[in-house]
């Protein structure tokens, strides 16, 4: 094997390893978040953007959002797993689902969280995950919420934040799957695990850093 191609193997290796998708799970022993009483009486919302470790993880450094379930939209809930979802066979998007309290956050900033902890012009894709699993998707729960974010959708269009057409896709929820234990709060519990340390950590604080009046105070 000749140098070139000894630094593509190598490029290609690298990537597998910091893929959403490519690792067992480090800390299989944390348990699944309980969802207690108290957040019956609050709003909840359900976005896609790629890994879910990624994507709940900035969520819950909002302040107003007490909680977020990392899980699956869009598909069958016999195929709601992660084996299969993460190897692109079923229509689910790795989801969250987001506890807000609408006296302290209001949706439309729900959805400025959502756009400004992603890149939604790369179609099926964020950083180095791929695939339909990975896909930019906002789940309207009613009328309001589809007005909402295709308004929001329609400014960043108009103020032309992005050089590439938005493809996020906005679409009706039907249902949402809890992802296995070892998701919750992944990142918190595994800040060691290869993916975290390359990509989801280092979105969350590019987040973090455009948006510092958003954020708690124990992220800030």
């Amino acid at each position: 094997m000749n140098s070139i191609n000894k630094l593509l193997f190598s490029s290609i290796i690298f990537l597998g390893m910091i893929s959403c998708n490519a690792q067992s799970p480090i800390n299989s022993s944390a348990s699944k978040k309980e969802v207690n009483a108290d957040l019956e009486d609050l709003e909840t919302a359900y976005f896609a953007s790629g890994c879910f470790w990624c994507v709940e993880a900035v969520f819950e450094s909002v302040k107003g959002v007490e909680e977020v379930i990392s899980g699956y939209a869009g598909g069958k809930k016999s195929t709601a797993n992660y084996s299969q979802v993460s190897a692109g066979k079923t229509a689910h998007a790795e989801a969250v689902e987001v506890y807000y309290d609408p006296s302290v956050i209001s949706y439309e900033t729900l959805l400025k969280v959502f756009f400004g902890s992603q890149d939604p012009t790369t179609l099926n894709q964020q950083g180095p995950d791929r695939g339909t699993q990975y896909r930019s998707s906002i789940f309207y729960k009613n009328d309001a919420e589809k007005l909402a974010a295709e308004k929001y959708i329609a400014k960043l269009t108009e103020d032309k934040v992005y050089d590439s057409p938005i493809v996020t896709e906005v679409v009706p929820y039907k249902a949402f799957y809890d992802a296995e234990d070892y998701h919750q709060d992944y990142e918190r519990n595994n800040p060691n695990q290869p993916y975290v340390r390359a990509v989801s950590v280092p979105r969350l604080k590019r987040f973090q850093a455009k948006y510092p009046e958003l954020l708690k105070e124990n992220h800030q």
